[in-house]
C-alpha cells in the first residue's frame, strides 16, 4: 500500500466525523504534507473499492467516508449531520424477514438532531 493511501486510511479509520474528501485533504495539508485533492479522491475510491473504508451518500448529497467497523447511522433531515449508531446486529432478523441471505446491510435512521430541534422550539 502506498504511503498516501496509508495516510488517508489512517485518517478515515480514526475519524469520528464522517469526513468528505475535502475534509481529508485539508487535514493532510494542515499536517504539512503535500498531496493533491485528486490524489485524495483517487485513493479514497481505491480504498472503498477494496472494502477498506465505506462510502456514505445520503439523498444524493456530498459523499462522506467512514470506517468499516459494523455500525449504522442517524442523519438529521435539517442540517445533514451524520451520527454513528451502535445497534445490535440484525442480520438474522433481516434475512428471515426478507427470505434471502444478506451480504451486508446499511441502516440509516432519519431524524431531527437535538440542535435543530432546539432551534425549532
Amino acid at each position: 500500500m502506498s504511503e498516501n493511501r496509508k495516510i488517508i486510511l489512517d485518517i478515515v479509520s480514526n475519524a469520528n466525523n464522517h469526513p468528505t474528501a475535502e475534509d481529508i485533504y485539508q487535514q493532510i495539508r494542515a499536517a504539512g504534507k503535500k498531496m493533491s485533492l485528486a490524489t485524495v479522491y483517487n485513493n479514497l475510491n481505491t480504498l472503498a473499492d477494496e472494502g477498506l473504508i465505506r462510502r456514505l451518500s445520503f439523498d444524493g448529497k456530498m459523499v462522506h467516508f467512514d470506517k468499516i467497523r459494523r455500525h449504522d447511522h442517524m442523519v438529521c433531515s435539517v442540517c445533514g449531520k451524520i451520527s454513528d449508531l451502535m445497534l445490535e446486529d440484525m442480520t438474522d432478523l433481516l434475512e428471515h424477514e426478507a427470505g434471502v441471505r444478506l451480504q451486508s446491510y446499511d441502516l440509516k435512521l432519519i431524524c431531527v438532531c437535538d440542535q435543530c430541534r432546539a432551534g425549532r422550539a
